[in-house]
């Protein structure tokens, strides 16, 4: 069945699939070492009251048949364990139908922590990791070469990442329109990285510059992903650069990284390909199958990208199976940020002493610079970014923070970099402001070493205190 494989991409598929292994594996760690706090039994938004309220039709988990921390820990430390196995190529080394059993086990396990994870895993990276480990379940291993149809599936999606992502901004913001986006993106994107003050501190030509490539890059190159090798293999070299200097100029946790390793099996890498027996007839079929599903399933998301009311970053089934993608249909000219603060004065005063609670990774003091984080993902630091746009998005999480920091919650505090109060002594009112921050000048920063400024806007959550003992289920 020479029609049904492609065998000059045995390469392609293999460094693709370690790839994606060691995303599957940041991706478990980062629920393992987080979820007590966020949606564990005792979390902000706890997963027992979500499974109560939401079917299991519409949100496929195991945990909805049953829930303990103890059990969501086993899962996403076993999905590390698995995850490391397929980096480390267990999956050569069983026969094929195992092969593809081993990477439906990520695959499932991350499907139920996501239909469970709620405003925190909200993220359009989450339904791509999804997407993309599903199609990973089919394409095999060294008994059989690459199937094309499979091959073909990743570069559509990789084709509805980018194309989406370029026709949310041309039909978003004006300021993609006019070149001028960058002006203010690295200063008010979610998460700055190390280098995103010098990336904003480039001359605005230069920005100009970027936009354009950038459109380039996300509404021609997409269609040459079809094209003839190497045609196909200059796109998607094009695509993996452009990744790579966003990679340099922000943290957005995986978004990039699981874009890249679509990019990955586009490549036809110039090596000679090892002798395969032809694919077994049950595999031709379950193959083509599945692939005639997702293919039919595809119309929702090319709907989406025709509307004129296009959205962003939905998914269109409860399986996360077809999704649609987009980023910054929208660039915030100021940048917000809340910043926390607790006291153990018994009666709170504004002149009181306020101490800064201090996030890993979203800008709280103006003189410490912002670190590289991603592709792990800390979204607490994500979803206050959020809550600094509007307070509306913060309502259903950010009154069990401030419970938690005000008992010196273990679990919460260990989402922190730092407390400024000790294990044995909470503090008595906990207060949220809102501050206006803008990266400073080279002059400013020279004279004072601090790379933000910051001015006080008004206030986010007045002193509030634990009124008596807290009843949790």
């Amino acid at each position: 069945m020479e029609w049904f494989t492609a065998s000059g991409y045995w390469l392609s598929r293999l460094v693709f699939q370690r790839a994606l292994a060691g995303l599957y594996l940041i991706a478990f760690l980062t629920a393992a070492l987080q979820f007590r706090a966020l949606i564990g039994e005792r979390g902000m938004l706890p997963v027992p009251r979500f499974v109560e309220r939401v079917p299991f039709r519409r949100s496929p988990s195991l945990f909805h048949w049953h829930y303990s921390d103890r059990f969501f820990a086993g899962c996403a430390w076993a999905g590390c364990a698995v995850s490391a196995a397929l980096l480390a190529g267990l999956d050569s080394l069983l026969p094929l139908w195992g092969a593809m059993l081993l990477w439906l086990v990520p695959w499932a396990l991350y499907l139920s922590v996501v239909n469970v994870g709620q405003t925190w895993y909200s993220f359009g990276w989450e339904s791509l990791l999804l997407e993309v480990g599903f199609l990973a379940v089919l394409l095999g291993n060294d008994e059989v070469a690459p199937p094309v149809v499979v091959l073909f599936l990743l570069r559509w999606i990789l084709f509805r990442v980018e194309f989406g992502a370029g026709l949310i901004k041309m039909r978003g913001d004006a300021c993609w329109r006019k070149l001028t986006c960058l002006d203010h993106h690295h200063e008010t994107q979610p998460m700055p990285g190390p280098l995103s003050w010098f990336f904003h501190h480039l001359p605005k030509p230069l920005h100009r510059v970027e936009v354009a490539a950038n459109h380039v890059t996300q509404l021609v190159v997409p269609f040459l992903l079809f094209a003839p090798q190497p045609v196909a293999t200059v796109a998607a070299s094009l695509m993996i650069v452009t990744q790579l200097w966003l990679v340099l100029s922000g943290n957005f946790a995986w978004l990039n990284w699981v874009t890249i390793v679509l990019a990955l099996p586009v490549i036809a890498f110039p090596v000679d390909a090892p002798t395969a027996p032809d694919a077994p007839l049950w595999y031709v079929v379950v193959v083509l199958a599945v692939s005639a599903l997702l293919l039919g399933l595809s119309h929702r998301p090319v709907r989406n990208m025709l509307s004129r009311r296009q959205v962003m970053n939905r998914s269109f089934d409860p399986l996360h199976l077809v999704n649609t993608y987009g980023a910054f249909g929208s660039v915030s000219r100021v940048r917000y940020e809340v910043v926390v603060e607790g006291t153990a004065d018994e009666v709170p005063r504004e002149d009181g002493d306020w101490r800064e609670y201090a996030f890993k990774g979203k800008p709280g003091d103006p003189r410490r610079w912002p670190r590289q984080f991603a592709p792990y993902h800390l979204r607490l630091d994500w979803l206050m970014w959020f809550a600094a746009l509007s307070p509306a998005y913060a309502s259903p999480w950010f009154g069990a923070l401030v419970e938690r920091l005000l008992e010196n919650d273990r679990d919460t505090l260990r989402l922190l970099r730092r407390s400024p109060f000790p294990a044995d002594a909470p503090p008595r009112h906990v207060r949220a402001r809102l501050f206006r921050y803008r990266y400073t000048t080279w002059r400013e920063l020279r004279e004072t070493g601090a790379c933000w400024e910051r001015t006080y806007v008004r206030e986010f959550l007045p002193p509030t205190r634990l009124a008596g003992p807290v009843q949790r289920p």
